[in-house]
């Protein structure tokens, strides 16, 4: 039974107002739409990506999305007019509220249980290089550049999650300069400090992130969601802990009937059909 599925969500992403959204054979495309000034982020845009990968959690049909941006460019972060402007003119307590907003976005990116993937090309800076940063996989294109630059207009490196999440993906050293300059990362840098899976020409970037989504929702989704959640609770636990946590998640997923199908399917010589549950 379906008892906590969102049956309104469907609707609701299909008026999605501040992004565009597909919904095809299990997987999701976000697509941020102002090719015109780089796909920048709104109040509102900040607000309805929340919603919208919190309500994910509780949507069976979703597999898997895949984040990138119209025009040639991912992401030029905080739009300046709509944003950046007001920002100087508001009181602590608002400032406050638009950035835990802000963080509630990466919180949710990382909370949904279904493998998210960004297609990075061109620019992706400020919260565009953050929501990058949280996706689970990044795939980008030689001309893709990255820039965490919140120091370079006078604010600090830790910016939605940065001084957490950066070091652990492309390590502690080469995330302080970035975090501490502001500077781009090249694409060829991304790729060899981990922070890119692969690169791809621009014109196939698309084709070759969905192959790779396909090949993740075609998996045991329920098993995928538990890994995604270990990975984000195990940052936070020693080894023993850890240990332990795994122990119960691998035998709550022995539980399902995707394992069951896996083994059939394995005595049969045959591939397994996973259904997600």
């Amino acid at each position: 039974m379906k008892l906590f599925i969102n049956s309104k969500m469907n609707s609701k992403l299909n008026t999605a107002q501040h992004f565009s959204w597909n919904l095809e054979e299990g997987l999701a495309t976000i697509i941020l739409n102002r090719p015109e000034r780089k796909n920048p982020l709104t109040f509102e845009s900040y607000a309805e990506l929340r919603n919208t990968f919190r309500d994910l959690a509780y949507n069976e049909e979703v597999r898997g999305v895949v984040i990138n941006g119209a025009g040639g460019n991912f992401c030029s972060g905080g739009d300046v007019q709509e944003i950046i402007g007001p920002l100087t003119k508001m009181s602590m307590k608002d400032l406050l509220a638009f950035t835990r907003m802000t963080g509630d976005v990466v919180k949710a990116i990382r909370g949904c249980p279904q493998p998210v993937i960004a297609a990075i090309d061109g620019i992706c800076v400020g919260a565009g290089a953050a929501i990058a940063m949280a996706c689970d996989l990044r795939y980008g294109t030689p001309e893709s550049k990255v820039a965490f630059l919140f120091t370079r207009v006078g604010l600090a490196g830790c910016d939605m999650g940065a001084c957490s999440m950066l070091p652990r993906l492309i390590g502690q050293g080469r995330a302080s300069e970035l975090l501490l300059s502001g500077r781009s990362m090249t694409a060829m840098e991304g790729a060899a400090w981990g922070f890119y899976n692969a690169l791809h020409p621009a014109d196939q970037l698309l084709s070759e992130v969905k192959i790779a989504i396909i090949k993740l929702i075609s998996g045991p989704n329920f098993a995928q969601g538990m890994t995604k959640t270990m990975l984000n609770l195990e940052w936070n636990m020693g080894i023993d802990q850890a240990i332990e946590a795994e122990a119960q998640a691998q035998a709550i997923c022995m539980q399902t009937a995707d394992f069951k199908r896996a083994y059939d399917a394995f005595v049969a010589k045959e591939k397994p059909e996973f259904e997600g549950n």
